[in-house]
This record gives C-alpha cells, structure tokens and sequence, in this order.
C-alpha cells in the first residue's frame, strides 16, 4: 500500500489512530455485542511496540473502548475525545467540564424513557456522560427514528447538545470536544512526526480535519487518511480519504501492512 510509506519508512515517529465501531470491530444491532477479532488486537500490539503509539478515538468510554479492543499498551481516547487513557493506565484523564454536565443527560433521557420508547424496540446505552438512543434493528426503524428525532429537538431546546451517527442519536453535554481534539492531543503524546487515522463515521471527519490542520501547521510532516467504506458511511469519508478499504477486514490489511 503505498501511501503507508511515508509511515513504515520511519515507524519510530509515527502514530497509527482509528475509531474502532465500523474500524475495527463491525457495526452490530446491539453495541454491546460488538467484537473485536482477535487476530486485530495481536496487530494492534505488535504495532504498538514498534511505532512511536497506537490509539483507538472513540465514541464509547474510554475504559469500555479498552474492554472491546482487549490490548493494554495503546492508548484510548474515550467519549470522542472528553477522555483519554493512556497505554496501561489505571484513570483516565476527563473533561471537568463534560463530566459535570453527567446527571443533567442521564436525568433528560431518562425522563423519555417510556412505554412508547420501549414499544418502538429504541435502545438506551448509558456512555457516561453521553447517552446513546439506538434504533437499528427496531420493527419499525422509521417509526423510531421519527420518536428519536422528537427527543433530539427536546434536548437541543433544554440546552444540552445532540449528534447522529449510523441509526443512533447521541444526547450529549454541551461542551467542545471531538475526534480531532483527541487526535491532536494523541499526536502530542506520541511526539509523532506522521501520522494516520481510520475511519467510517461522521466523526471522524473531525480527525481527517486534525490531519489536515497538523500538516497545515507544521505539526505533521505525513498524514493519511484511510476511509473505511460501508453502506450506511457518509460520502465524505471515501471522498477525502487518501486510501480507501471496504468495511473492517479491508482496514485489517492495513495493520498488517503497517506490521509487516
């Protein structure tokens, strides 16, 4: 894969970022049944040993992002970025601010959280100070959505932030962060002089933006941005990538690439 080369040339200043849902572990009807393939996570610890760092930069928390991937020696950034755990950390380091906001979205969602939300199959995912509403696989995902779309109004009106990823509403503190914070502050860690990111989501795009800044700046002399494409993945992801793969066995090839 040659637009890898400007990594593998010098592994020893170069990080290696992705997102992990739709990455690394395929989307499934229930989060919590997400996997990751255990022949992934050995390539993600060999590579950890030989580039300058290795980060996952996730919607879920930091600790459950550890939990799915299952290797201790790369470093997570949790809740879009409001949390990171360092490699073989014990605490993850939080957003004050985003951690005070907790009990106002859980106590908004949980409000909602009724028999006609039940009816439609919405599923609630506690992320900490993030609550996810999940529809895919409801009997009726348009009957469902619409419900959800009701509650994202809500919350916007009662001040807190919303964020729609792939048939899921995320109900959020209204606080600055995202993925491109995160890898930003990934890249300082790793004292990274390149760098790549994977990934397939909305999200994401924010760290394609971060690439594209640390270049800008001089904080970066290499970056690459690898689109994983799907069905259900925005256009954007495939358009501004600079190399594009098809869903979590194709960005597997990509670790062994790196690995090699």
């Amino acid at each position: 894969m040659e637009a890898l080369a400007g990594l593998t040339a010098d592994p020893a200043r170069a990080g290696i970022l992705c997102d992990i849902d739709g990455v690394l572990a395929p989307i499934v009807e229930r989060a919590e049944d997400a996997k990751v393939r255990q022949d992934t996570a050995l390539l993600l610890g060999r590579l950890a040993r030989r580039y300058a760092g290795v980060g996952c930069i996730s919607g879920r928390s930091a600790f459950e992002a550890r939990r799915l991937v299952g290797v201790g020696g790369i470093a997570y950034a949790g809740s879009h970025g409001a949390e990171l755990l360092a490699p073989g950390a014990a605490v993850a380091r939080a957003n004050d601010a985003f951690k005070s906001w907790e009990g106002r979205v859980k106590a908004f969602v949980s409000d909602r959280d009724r028999p006609d939300l039940r009816r439609l199959r919405v599923r609630i995912e506690d992320k900490g100070p993030i609550v996810a509403l999940h529809w895919r696989g409801a009997p009726d995902e348009d009957a469902a959505r619409e419900r959800v779309e009701g509650i994202a109004a809500e919350a916007e009106e009662a001040g807190l932030a919303t964020h729609w990823g792939r048939k899921v509403l995320e109900v959020r503190p209204p606080v600055a962060f995202d993925k491109g914070l995160a890898l930003r502050e990934l890249v300082e860690l790793f004292g990274a002089r390149a760098a790549l990111f994977g990934g397939d989501d909305v999200t994401d795009l924010d760290a394609f933006d971060a690439l594209d800044g640390l270049v800008e700046d001089g904080g970066l002399e290499t970056a690459v941005r690898v689109g994983v494409r799907s069905d259900e993945g925005p256009a954007a992801i495939v358009e501004r990538a600079d190399l594009v793969v098809d869903g979590v066995a194709g960005f597997a090839e990509v670790l062994a690439a790196l690995a090699a």
